[in-house]
């Protein structure tokens, strides 16, 4: 099977459901494989870490690959002003708009709430004792989306709305977003745009010690050129602030029911649980796959030119089980070590929320094992993949708490 042929079929139910046979067989064809005219498929580990943090190769700030439609479509004029695909002067100045709360030391800062909400949380997976519940709805949304909320000062009232939102807006991020999908996500980013204007308005008039805040000053400095700007960025920032992590907790803990070993070794401390972390985002990432488009001629990538305007997809989720840089990558070890995923990409655009993200995991998986040492999947109850590529997770998740379920579905 050629590139162009491994990109059509991730684009197929099967494709979105199991990627990674198809990944294998991109490894056969080399790190890096051209795929028709103005694309290349990136799939080694260290060309992908060279192609993500190539200064030249930007982030397709004119949404070249969804055919610059951005005056036409609400959706795309947002993700068009936010930090996601924006190339430099401008990124450097939206990301110091927000960095300080993603600092080492901001993060760290949280850690007390996000064990809060994590006790609470699972006190509440508690009180179903033996009864089936959805790890996805009781645990793996609420919970980085309270912290990114209570970060961003949104009242409680007002979060139950943000998971449809989300879900909603993250499907013009995948490689080939259908009509209906935008449309429903111009319908979600007009809701949303008028949400967080009204929210900008309030803190205008009354300012807090919220993130809203901060970035309301930053565009006072000129950090945000505008208020759509300013906007789009906390908009955009609402979903990458828990969609990610939500299912990194939900890939996890799918591993956590399929690998038993893995449950004990967290609760007697032979499995560190920063190293869980690390292999869940190595063995299954959330973030499955990067764009890139090369902003001059002279690019090249694992070896291969790269023209000025050509795509480069990298498969992330291929990168990660790389055979030419991980022994046996197709097996989940969380005895791994120095694996370094990566999941959360490189250069300019390292996730901005990586270290808030591997501490809610860190603090979750830290505490799970040892309250439910008997949780397990649901009997009779299937987990149900989300049909997505960019963003791969769980719609469902289906757990007994404290129950004689089976112990991997």
């Amino acid at each position: 099977m050629d590139a162009q042929s491994i990109i059509l079929h991730l684009l197929t139910p099967e494709g979105r459901a199991d990627p990674y046979p198809l990944y294998a067989l991109a490894h056969e064809l080399g790190p890096v494989a051209p795929a028709g005219d103005g694309l290349v498929l990136v799939c080694g580990y260290e060309a992908a870490r060279q192609a993500l943090r190539d200064p030249g190769l930007g982030a397709d700030s004119g949404l070249t690959a969804w055919g610059g439609d951005a005056d036409s479509r609400p959706s795309l004029a947002m993700l068009s002003r936010s930090l996601l695909v924006a190339d430099e002067p401008g990124h450097g100045r939206l990301r110091a708009s927000m960095a300080q709360a993603f600092t080492a030391r901001g993060v760290a800062a949280l850690e007390a709430g996000i064990g809060r909400i994590t006790d609470a949380l699972l006190d509440g997976l508690e009180k179903a004792g033996g009864s089936p519940v959805d790890f996805m709805d009781a645990f793996a949304f609420p919970l980085p989306a309270h912290v990114i909320c209570d970060l961003m000062g949104i009242p409680p009232a007002d979060r139950a709305r943000f998971r449809a939102w989300a879900a909603d807006l993250s499907a013009m991020l995948e490689p080939v977003p259908g009509p209906a999908d935008l449309d429903t996500a111009d319908r979600v980013a007009a809701e949303v745009g008028r949400y967080f204007t009204d929210l900008v308005g309030a803190r205008r008039a009354e300012p807090r010690e919220d993130l809203v805040t901060a970035m309301l000053a930053a565009r006072d400095q000129g950090l945000l050129r505008d208020d759509e700007e300013l906007v789009a960025n906390l908009a955009i920032l609402l979903v990458a602030g828990f969609e990610t992590t939500t299912h990194l907790l939900g890939n996890g803990l799918r591993l956590l029911l399929d690998h038993p070993g893995a449950m004990a070794g967290l609760r007697d401390g032979t499995v560190p649980v920063q190293g869980f972390v690390d292999e869940v985002l190595r063995y299954d990432t959330p973030v499955q796959l990067s764009n890139r488009v090369a902003l001059t001629d002279g690019v090249s990538v694992g070896g291969v030119p790269v023209p000025a305007g050509t795509h480069v997809v990298v498969l992330l989720g291929a990168a990660n089980r790389d055979p030419a840089h991980y022994a046996e990558p197709g097996r989940f070890d969380p005895t791994r070590r120095d694996s370094r995923p990566l999941s959360f990409g490189g250069g300019a655009h390292y996730c901005l929320g990586a270290l808030l993200a591997r501490l809610e995991a860190t603090v979750a998986f830290g505490r799970l094992p040892a309250r439910f040492p008997a949780l397990t999947s649901a009997p009779g109850a299937e987990p149900v993949r989300r049909d997505r590529i960019f963003l791969r997770g769980h719609e469902v998740l289906p757990v007994v708490p404290n129950g004689a379920g089976t112990p991997g579905n």
